[in-house]
């Protein structure tokens, strides 16, 4: 294969920039031409579409967000979106294609690979809700994010001896709230894979302010069942202590990507490259354990994301 493609899609993840960098330094190293998508599929079928070279990735590593920019597609979901996305590609000349996004992304890469396109899929979401791969790129800053968010607002539930209810991104995947609840200390975890028990919510909070506790943190994933604002009525309710809702929102999705997840994306992307160049038919490339792995796409997509019971366990224990 002498001539591939590179768009992120879905949303934003840091990260991406890495992996968009990766792409094209490796497959130049190769011997390939490398075209950058701009906007994802939406740009893909508007004809968006660059050739790139060494110095076209400077100075992005370090960089959230995407060069490449990014847009979800309605046109793309239509049958025939998809077929003119193929006709653009063949005008083009691009024989393989890595797509960087989560779940939706991937699914319109399938669609490209039952039309005889040969794509790769890079795990780019903050969310960590793909089944096939431990981490994905973006989720260990997004983590990060968090934490720096928990300290910033213990201080000031602190002085005013409140308790603060911290909403998380992740959709239905719990794994965000989940790890930076653990590793920053918070009272309580809500999370979507596991029942909430308001009164145990309101109940740990009272064990806190009876033992002399100034604060109380709450870190609740997007996907739970209750509100923000609806729990915190309900803590101030019963607990009497003043409660405040904070949802960060897309604050969670930006800033300098982690060394982990620069890392992590280069990995994954030369290995993309390289099995393009190989020939091989569309994968969808994870890490597992330390070893950076590739899954057929159409199984990876199809894999159930198991929940670590044990590690909300040690949360609920330690906090």
């Amino acid at each position: 294969m002498k001539r591939i493609g590179v768009l992120t899609s879905g949303g934003d993840a840091p990260g991406m920039n890495a992996a968009v960098r990766a792409v094209v330094r490796t497959g130049l190293s190769m011997g390939m031409e490398v075209y950058g998508i701009e906007k994802g599929y939406e740009g893909l079928l508007d004809g968006q579409i660059n050739r790139m070279e060494f110095h076209s990735v400077g100075d992005i590593l370090q960089r959230g967000g995407t060069m490449l920019r990014t847009a979800r597609s309605e046109k793309f979901k239509t049958e025939e979106g998809q077929t003119h996305a193929v006709k653009i590609l063949e005008t083009f000349g691009i024989e393989g294609l890595v797509v960087i996004g989560g779940d939706g992304s991937f699914r319109g890469a399938l669609e490209l690979t039952k039309r005889g396109i040969s794509v790769m899929g890079l795990p780019g979401t903050i969310d960590n809700d793909l089944g096939y791969t431990d981490y994905t790129i973006g989720f260990d800053t997004a983590v990060n994010t968090v934490l720096s968010m928990i300290s910033n607002l213990r201080d000031t539930a602190s002085a005013h001896e409140r308790t603060t209810i911290i909403e998380v991104m992740g959709r239905n995947c719990g794994d965000i709230a989940l790890y930076a609840g653990l590793a920053g200390g918070a009272d309580v975890v809500l999370i979507p894979e596991m029942e909430t028990d308001v009164n145990a919510v309101c109940r740990r909070v009272l064990r806190g302010q009876n033992a002399g506790k100034l604060h109380s943190i709450i870190i609740k994933a997007e996907g739970v069942d209750i509100s923000s604002q609806e729990l915190a009525e309900i803590v101030e309710e019963r607990t009497g202590r003043e409660a405040r809702a904070v949802v960060p929102g897309h604050i969670q999705r930006g800033g300098t990507p982690s060394g982990r997840d620069r890392i992590l994306a280069s990995m994954m992307a030369e290995k993309a490259v390289q099995l393009l160049y190989d020939d091989e038919k569309s994968k969808a490339i994870g890490i597992c354990g330390n070893d950076i792995i590739a899954y057929d796409l159409e199984a990876a997509i199809a894999m159930k994301r198991d929940f670590n019971t044990e590690m909300y366990k040690m949360a609920e224990t330690l906090a």
